[in-house]
């Protein structure tokens, strides 16, 4: 086996027409078509009956971040407009914490119409709860290809998760390639959306309606939320030759102790994430253990899992068990009821499951980080998946159908 920083990302292309694109979502959420596959076979289902393909005393796991409105658009006194894309907040800040931030805050942005904005502040009036909000932004570093941007605003006592509520705008895949709508704003979130924070939607989960979930809990299948808040950074192709050329993008997860304890007793069951956002959540978590196993006194900034982490502490595996009882030890040392940390794992290749056991996950774009991920699952056999959602008519990306992918070589 390779090791995944030598794959040829040409190796994970498939050609996927523009038509099979979903523009807009189906009507009902759970009518969505459901591809299952399971030890080389594949057949078909809708969502409405996911449970049917679920074992009872299953643990799904949900991702319950919520979606914000993340554009901003600013206009220039000569008429010219600049959007202001935030994508992660500058400094170091978790998102959690730089949601409620008051005053002013500094993010990393995309900015549209770049050119335009020679200097000084950018400035608007917005109307939010009977009183009128003043919005400024300041550039104040250029990065390779993102711009950090503080934005300040007065009252100082609102909070920024309410400005981006009051004027901004919800930022769709860019291979929509259309304006967001007024249904975007419940479609493109989850039923069970809670923690605000997400650029992107973590799209396993759109097609879950209350119905479905009150069918996996009358067969006694379990279900539990981890967070994790997704970055524009999942939509960023892979560019270079080889892995080892491409960075990951990280992003923060917000897991609390309560349910690492309920993925430890559940670890001899089928554990199942919802999208590669809750997968990637819980391996980290795994991960994590395995550094505190080895370094009871390691440091949380240590605990954060970078791009190749796994792969050079592939030696070092336990059991899932030993892992987050350590995981969970570690937490109680320090008083901590959830951990908020980032994660850069890659899934590629070469890649051993060591908590999930099947993934719920919609079908991906090609040369993408994401379809890396399913091939780990499933090796090979991602092109079968893939060449029979293709010629079945299922629709592809962030509003399409998806799957349920047991893994392969666990």
């Amino acid at each position: 086996m390779i090791h995944p920083r030598e794959l040829a990302i040409k190796d994970f292309t498939y050609e996927l027409p523009d038509e099979r694109i979903a523009e807009y979502p189906l009507p009902q959420r759970d009518e969505s078509k459901l591809l299952v596959y399971k030890e080389g076979l594949i057949k078909e289902a809708i969502y409405k009956n996911i449970a049917d393909h679920i074992p009872a005393d299953s643990l799904v796991i949900f991702n319950n971040t919520k979606v914000v409105e993340a554009r901003l658009l600013f206009q220039k006194p000569t008429g010219g407009v600049i959007e202001i894309f935030c994508l992660e907040p500058w400094g170091g800040v978790d998102i959690t914490h730089a949601m409620m931030q008051k005053e002013k805050a500094k993010w990393k942005c995309l900015v549209g119409g770049a050119s335009k904005w020679k200097s000084g502040l950018l400035e608007k009036q917005i109307k939010y709860n009977h009183e009128t909000i003043s919005l400024y932004a300041k550039k104040v570093e250029q990065l390779t290809d993102i711009f950090v941007i503080e934005l300040s605003w007065k009252p100082a006592d609102v909070s920024f998760v309410e400005v981006l509520h009051a004027t901004g705008l919800i930022p769709l895949p860019p291979y929509l390639n259309r304006q967001a709508e007024q249904t975007d704003i419940e479609r493109y979130q989850t039923i069970y959306a809670k923690n605000e924070g997400s650029v992107a939607a973590p799209t396993a989960g759109l097609h879950f309606t209350d119905a479905v979930i009150q069918s996996l809990s009358n067969k006694n299948i379990r279900r539990h939320f981890i967070t994790l808040h997704v970055g524009a950074g999942t939509f960023k192709p892979v560019k270079s030759k080889t892995m080892e050329g491409h960075e990951m993008h990280s992003e923060w997860i917000d897991v609390k102790k309560e349910t690492i304890e309920h993925i430890l007793h559940a670890h001899s069951k089928n554990i199942i994430p919802v999208g590669t956002t809750s997968f990637r959540t819980i391996e980290s978590l795994y991960w994590m253990g395995v550094k505190a196993f080895y370094d009871s006194a390691i440091s949380i900034k240590k605990m954060e899992i970078k791009q190749w982490d796994v792969y050079e502490l592939a030696d070092k595996t336990i059991n899932t068990q030993q892992s987050l009882q350590s995981l969970i030890g570690w937490m109680d040392e320090r008083k901590m009821d959830n951990i908020i940390i980032p994660t850069q794992l890659l899934v590629a290749p070469g890649y051993v499951p060591q908590i999930a056991d099947a993934i719920i996950t919609n079908f991906h774009q090609p040369n993408s980080t994401l379809l890396l991920l399913v091939a780990a699952l499933v090796g090979d056999d991602w092109k079968k998946v893939y060449d029979y959602a293709l010629q079945n008519d299922f629709r592809f990306l962030s509003y399409g159908d998806g799957s349920l992918l047991w893994v392969n070589n666990k």
